[in-house]
């Protein structure tokens, strides 16, 4: 209620979730810097992910009939989806950073931290729907389907099954990160919501 004297209200906590949130803005940062990196290097090692091996497939005499094959990501479409979400989701912590330095500025109506809570929630199921869709087909490879009789290849090419791995713990890890940084920005737009219907004029 405001004063008889014309003075403005007192508006106990909104100081506090101010200085609570300014005291916190590293946190957000080095979040999304780590969940870069992780991104990023998911998308890179499976898009290098390559393994050439030689199979003897028959015998005619003596002389072994040899045949070369070639594992790469490209060959599984669903590798090439957990190639271009993580490379989008690195670009976006990236952007997100330099909004994140610059940004202020350019604030318009108090949208920012809306758009940027939007935007990591897309990344996270973009990301979310990558590295699991890359994860069935990893196990499907290591283990093979007996019902649909579709044979193991991990076997035999170990190298490109074990950098495949690593590549879905980056995007995993990066995923966990993202949605890390997914609840905090809700919750800053929250606090941000509420410093706002705090002030009354």
């Amino acid at each position: 209620m405001a004063s008889e004297g014309g003075e403005k209200p007192e508006v106990f906590g909104v100081e506090r979730v101010a200085v609570t949130t300014r005291s916190y803005d590293w946190i957000i940062p080095t979040l999304r810097l780590l969940a870069f990196f992780a991104t990023l290097a998911a998308a890179l090692v499976m898009a290098l992910n390559k393994q050439k091996k030689t199979f003897v497939v028959a015998t005619i005499g003596t002389t072994p009939i040899q045949v070369t094959l070639t594992a790469k990501f490209r060959h599984t479409p669903a590798f090439v989806f957990f190639v271009i979400v993580n490379g989008i989701a690195s670009l976006h912590n990236l952007l997100m950073l330099i909004v994140n330095l610059v940004g202020r500025k350019f604030d318009y109506k108090g949208l920012r931290p809306l758009v940027i809570a939007a935007l990591d929630m897309m990344n996270v199921a973009l990301v979310s729907g990558g590295v699991n869709a890359a994860a069935f087909m990893g196990q499907l490879g290591r283990d093979g389907n007996s019902h649909a009789r579709w044979n193991k290849i991990c076997d035999k090419f170990e190298s490109y099954c074990d950098r495949g791995s690593g590549a879905m713990l980056a995007s995993f890890i990066g995923l966990g990160l993202m949605i890390i940084v997914n609840i905090i920005s809700i919750v800053k737009l929250r606090n941000h919501k509420l410093v706002n219907s705090s002030i009354v004029p």
